[in-house]
């Protein structure tokens, strides 16, 4: 049955006719109906099988594509978006995240160099005017998706760094692996919308919405360990906090 015979919508209702097309879609989403990667009719056709204007339901596609559950794709037409990666706002690595969560992450590393560091990366790193940085940018998969772009700098006092090593292990995990005990961060989240390079690297449309990380970690003697800026595919990703009230 498609999903246009299995939306009910109700003229006598005070809830607005877009909207409850938007809470059929949810509520087939959540419900597992309609499952990840589902391929949904094209606007003018699910108009015609609910008997509503073409702006009323391009304003309910328009809503659910805002809110992460549906995605456009030039030459697929619209689907539902794959589960996404809900991280939790603290100080742990998304390599670590995803292994908790059960998925099997894989890593390219895009650059690698190991050079001095420049005026920007000593201030956030406090590290003398000499001292020098590994510096690396690495493309993180799941399940063969590209989920995050993500550039880092890490102090070359604390361990030493390969392209081989980074390939196979989450940063954290090395750091960890020599000793350091991460204590806090200083982290900034925004978003950003993606530019060719980003777009070609994530699969996903220039311009598309995506998710940012700036992060410096520190460890437990005050020492800034690590320091980067990731970006991620907004309709794969989000962060998960809780609020309390004081």
């Amino acid at each position: 049955m498609s999903l246009a015979m299995n939306l009910h919508i109700d003229r006598g209702s005070p809830v607005p006719l877009y909207h409850q097309v938007v809470q059929g879609i949810e509520h087939a989403i959540h419900s597992g109906d309609l499952e990840p990667g589902a391929k949904l009719q094209n606007e003018i056709d699910l108009a015609k099988h609910l008997n509503l204007s073409r702006p009323t339901m391009r304003k309910a596609m328009d809503e659910l594509v805002r809110s992460g559950l549906l995605v456009r794709k030039r030459g697929v037409g619209t689907q539902v978006v794959a589960n996404q990666v809900r991280r939790p706002l603290e100080l742990s690595s998304l390599f670590d995240d995803l292994n908790r969560g059960g998925s099997k992450p894989t890593t390219d590393v895009l650059a690698f160099s190991h050079t001095e560091a420049d005026k920007h990366e000593r201030e956030l790193l406090h590290v003398e005017p000499d001292a020098s940085v590994y510096r690396f940018t690495r493309l993180r998969s799941v399940d063969g998706k590209p989920l995050a772009l993500m550039e880092n700098q890490v102090r070359d006092d604390i361990t030493e760094l390969d392209e081989a090593m980074l390939k196979e292990h989450g940063l954290y995990e090395l750091l960890r692996s020599a000793g350091v005990n991460f204590r806090l961060a200083q982290q900034r989240i925004g978003a950003v919308i993606a530019n060719e390079y980003q777009a070609e690297q994530l699969q996903v449309e220039p311009g598309a919405a995506l998710v940012t990380m700036e992060r410096t970690a520190f460890d437990d003697t005050g020492r800034a360990v690590e320091t980067g800026r990731h970006v991620y595919r907004g309709d794969s990703y989000s962060f998960e906090l809780t609020l309390v009230e004081r």
